[in-house]
């Protein structure tokens, strides 16, 4: 069956409307009727697809008496919803970007992660993010630190898990050598699971195909697949078959170069000792 173009977009605005409809403790159906609608109506809403116009939505939303930032959200997200690619930032320490990647990893069933600098963040435990934030120029909230930790509940045979680490990432003594013995360890005792992979690219290889930044593939089962880049305040979300394109290639180049997984895990814990 051929996949269906839903943008991350009109995903994060179908579940915004259905989060706004089940606040009200009413179905889609009630809404409907409330609003004189066809069900199918609210049904595409929901589903990312759109149908409405501007004003109808805020009637949708003033029926949910949806608070105003949430519906500024959802009313942005509307006019955004036929763009090819999303852009986020990061607002007042709240962490729109990973919230989005968070719902996008849900839908998703395959999941390769590049990671130039740092260890990948679903493999990242407390301390290792504590000394990444308490280091960073932006203040960020004590719930950004729990939301990349919540992140992490992804981790299950329901999907597949390929990392590939630059040696550098392991070696970086992020809060200091006890911290990063921990970590590793931790990452050690992540790749026993048969659906996860760690696969680090020596820092013998020199020059590589990576070297442009850190980012992440989603492919899905039912949708055409994303990749999300994240910057210091931005989270980035491209779409587009070239973009897409240029980053497998990227990925297929750091396959081929990359310690197989039984020589990075002997890389591993040769740095941890």
């Amino acid at each position: 069956m051929p996949k269906r173009f839903s943008s991350v977009v009109g995903r994060s605005f179908g579940d915004g409307v259905r989060d706004a409809i089940q606040s009200t403790g009413m179905t889609q159906r009630g809404i409907a009727e409330v609003l004189d609608w066809e069900q199918a109506k609210v049904s595409d809403l929901v589903n990312g697809k759109g149908g409405v116009t501007e004003v109808e939505l805020a009637m949708l939303l003033g029926t949910c008496r949806t608070p105003p930032d949430e519906a500024r959200r959802l009313l942005t997200l509307y006019r955004e919803s036929r763009e090819k690619g999303y852009l986020e930032f990061v607002q007042d320490g709240v962490q729109n970007p990973q919230r989005t990647l968070m719902n996008e990893e849900q839908h998703a069933n395959d999941i390769v992660v590049w990671s130039l600098t740092l260890i990948p963040g679903l493999l990242q435990i407390d301390a290792y993010i504590r000394a990444m934030y308490e280091n960073s120029v932006l203040d960020f909230s004590p719930e950004a630190i729990e939301m990349r930790l919540a992140r992490q509940a992804i981790l299950h045979r329901s999907r597949e898990f390929t990392f590939y680490i630059h040696e550098h990432a392991l070696r970086l003594p992020v809060g200091g050598s006890h911290v990063m013995r921990a970590q590793l360890f931790h990452v050690l005792t992540m790749i026993v699971r048969p659906y996860l992979t760690v696969r680090v690219l020596p820092a013998a290889i020199g020059a590589h195909p990576g070297m442009s930044g850190s980012f992440t593939r989603l492919r899905y089962a039912k949708f055409e697949p994303v990749i999300f880049v994240e910057g210091g305040r931005t989270g980035l979300f491209l779409e587009d078959k070239e973009s897409v394109t240029y980053y497998d290639s990227v990925i297929e180049r750091l396959d081929q170069l990359a310690l197989d997984a039984e020589q990075s895990r002997e890389l591993i814990t040769s740095i941890v000792s």
